[in-house]
């Protein structure tokens, strides 16, 4: 039963948040409150998962395929996981940095509202209850876009909107084509009746699952609408949705390119490792082009996209392994470069690196805590980021791929440029008489100024110890890779074979 908990607890503080929609002082900490218990219960489930190997509930006690499954595997868990880590950040870090005005139009709510969708995405076990939890995140994530109503908020919000509409239409046809062909949406089995459809209609149906997820993971060349986006937010919001959003959508290709569309591998997943390799290249190029501190970060995300759908594409043991450390990895840096983001903008106004400078005097630690995120990035030792980068050019090295190898190794060094960049911009340089003019971050608050820096320790330590520690890390994503690869565990845990 708990594993219906993160899916109906963010639903029930969502729900208590509206009841107290006029006393929007207390959001704040019903909130948080919510966001811990969510934490707890994601360390529970992890643990019976560690115990169990695979968790399912039927829905209203419908034998399976018939009702609707809820599945908790190694790569569900640990998703569901490290989303309620980051909602914990995020949650402190709000509590420090979001206006009164988003509370009141209902900041927190949508909060809740957002981590439902997502988990719904991780847990569930059916292929129309994947789109529906897409739908409930593209709802809840396009208003927290939009919540502040500024022009750049609003184009940005339409964009992304657009977009993952046109991506919910493709997903939209391509279940309804899958249900034709073998009258189930139940991922177990769909993965077992699948095999009796013609190689080659699967391979165009799995084709549009690509691009509809693709759209969603903002893989090449379907990428566009993210660096358009993101860096329009709060940059609480901007952080959540880097550290997220996109990872539901290499969630779902993950899930559905190991269980289900598996028949011709030579041909997906060749794709997918060609697509891997240009969204890594354009990812970073783009980054490497810009002087805003957030839009650097945002073409960043595309780029180590790439890293992730690489391990899928190799399609190995150890590419695999590869690719789910990756982003457990990912997740966790990224948000805290946002998060990092933030508080430049709170000292100084501004994301634009020309206009910046001189932090790393005032401020020497906080130029440490944007070292530890950012050198992990771009995958230097002994940090998280080097053993993810590690194991999938390692696993591209025994397959012999080449081509892909030197183009993450090439991308790695242009990822440290653009943290150097960010580096010498913002922290080493000197301030000028302009900027010496901007307010402190001294002047905050002390309760502010904790509430904003907490989240960013925490999780800088959390990067630090995944790097130091890193085989009991490593060991999880290798029996992950290993449940992912052997699709009769899953079939076995949902249909009870």
């Amino acid at each position: 039963m708990i594993i219906v908990l993160p899916i109906i607890l963010p639903l029930a503080f969502a729900i208590i948040m509206l009841f107290a929609w006029k006393i929007p002082k207390y959001h704040k900490y019903i909130n948080l409150t919510g966001s811990i218990l969510l934490l707890i219960v994601a360390v529970i489930l992890l643990n019976d998962i560690l115990t169990d190997k695979i968790s399912t509930y039927q829905m209203g006690n419908w034998t399976a395929p018939f009702g609707i499954s809820l599945v908790a595997d190694y790569l569900s868990t640990v998703m569901v996981l490290i989303s309620a880590i980051i909602f914990v950040a995020t949650s402190v870090y709000s509590i420090a940095t979001i206006d009164s005005d988003r509370v009141k139009f209902g900041y927190f709510p949508l909060l809740q509202t957002l981590m439902m969708g997502i988990n719904g995405s991780f847990l569930t076990g059916d292929v129309f209850n994947l789109y529906v939890w897409f739908e409930v995140m593209l709802i809840s994530s396009f208003v927290l876009l939009a919540l502040g109503g500024k022009k750049e908020q609003l184009e940005g919000a339409i964009k992304y909107v657009t977009l993952n509409l046109l991506s919910s239409a493709l997903f939209l046809a391509a279940v309804g084509i899958l249900y034709g062909l073998t009258g189930t949406l139940n991922m177990a089995d769909l993965a077992v009746k699948i095999t009796a459809v013609d190689k080659r209609i699967v391979n165009v149906v799995s084709m549009l699952f690509l691009v509809a997820f693709g759209i969603k993971a903002a893989i090449f060349p379907l990428f566009f609408w993210l660096p358009a986006s993101y860096h329009t937010p709060h940059s609480a919001v901007s952080a959540i949705f880097a550290g997220l959003l996109t990872k539901v959508g290499v969630y779902a290709l993950m899930r559905v390119f190991t269980l289900i569309f598996i028949q011709d591998v030579n041909f997906t997943h060749y794709i997918i490792l060609i697509l891997s390799g240009f969204t890594m290249l354009v990812g970073v190029l783009g980054a490497a082009a810009q002087y805003d501190f957030r839009r650097i970060l945002s073409f960043h995300i595309i780029s180590q996209i790439g890293y992730m759908i690489m391990g899928l594409g190799l399609f190995s043991p150890l590419a695999i392994a590869g690719g789910v450390f990756y982003l457990i990895h990912h997740i966790i840096v990224k948000t805290n470069l946002f998060f990092v983001s933030g508080v430049i903008k709170n000292i100084r106004g501004t994301y634009d690196l020309k206009k910046l400078g001189g932090i790393y005097k005032l401020y020497p630690i906080f130029g440490l805590l944007f070292l530890i995120p950012a050198l992990s990035l771009a995958g230097i030792p002994p940090l998280s980021g080097f053993w993810a980068k590690f194991t999938v050019i390692k696993a591209g090295l025994e397959l012999n791929e080449y081509t892909i190898v030197i183009v993450s190794l090439i991308v790695g060094l242009l990822t440290l440029y653009s943290m150097t960049k960010i580096w010498n911009e913002v922290f080493w340089k000197d301030e000028t008489d302009e900027i010496k003019e901007k307010k402190r971050f001294s002047e905050l608050e002390i309760s502010k100024r904790i509430f904003m820096l907490s989240p960013i320790i925490v999780l800088a330590i959390i990067t630090v110890i995944i790097g130091l520690y890193a085989e009991p890390f490593f060991e999880f994503a290798t029996e992950t890779s290993k449940q992912l690869l052997n699709k009769n565990i899953y079939i076995n845990a949902v249909l009870k074979r």
